[in-house]
């Protein structure tokens, strides 16, 4: 279960295979960011032993990721680029809390949304990919999207009890909703 607060619709999916270079650049990108801010909540939270094992495995399989949209790039004959950041994470995170310990709690439960968003979005992507290679790309990643959710779900649980983490979820998630709902179209994973 992904605890997102609203469904993406359907006409999504249809809308952004029509701008599946755009999309893919953004996913790389994606990928990119998700290693990244793995590695850095390790060097913030070295103190959490809990914390460094799960996720320097997340940082490497994100890392794979990276590089496997990579080469689906290059085969189509893209090139990665730089890119302007989407605004999704950034007004989804607004919901932070200032504490070490709740703002640690609310990253990890930001973090969790993403990975669902991601899978939600790229479940659409491959039911709407008229490319049967794409779309069993896109296939393939949905249980490690899921899983990521899962996993900071999970570590959020080592920094509080599991009934925070669950209200604070519900907090977040209903968050998550409105900043989706909110947002234009754009050709990213995370658009509107």
């Amino acid at each position: 279960m992904l605890h997102l607060g609203c469904e993406t619709p359907g006409a999504w999916g249809a809308r952004a295979v029509e701008h599946m270079d755009a999309i893919l650049l953004d996913h790389a990108h994606l990928e990119k960011k998700a290693a990244s801010t793995a590695l850095t909540l390790m060097f913030r939270n070295p103190d959490r032993s809990q914390l460094m094992r799960p996720l320097s495995e997340l940082a490497r399989e994100e890392l794979r990721h990276f590089e496997a949209v990579l080469q689906v790039l290059e085969t189509r004959g893209l090139t990665f680029r730089r890119q302007k950041p989407s605004a999704y994470a950034g007004r989804l995170l607004e919901v932070a809390r200032s504490g070490e310990q709740e703002r640690l709690m609310d990253t990890l439960l930001c973090c969790a949304f993403i990975e669902a968003r991601s899978c939600e979005r790229m479940k659409l992507l491959s039911e709407h990919l008229p490319d049967a290679q794409l779309a069993g790309f896109y296939r393939g990643l949905l249980a490690s999207e899921a899983r990521h959710h899962r996993l900071y779900l999970d570590l959020a649980e080592t920094v509080a009890p599991a009934d925070a983490v669950r209200a604070r979820r519900d907090v977040i998630g209903a968050h998550e909703a409105e900043v989706v709902r909110s947002m234009p179209f754009e050709p990213r994973l995370h658009g509107g």
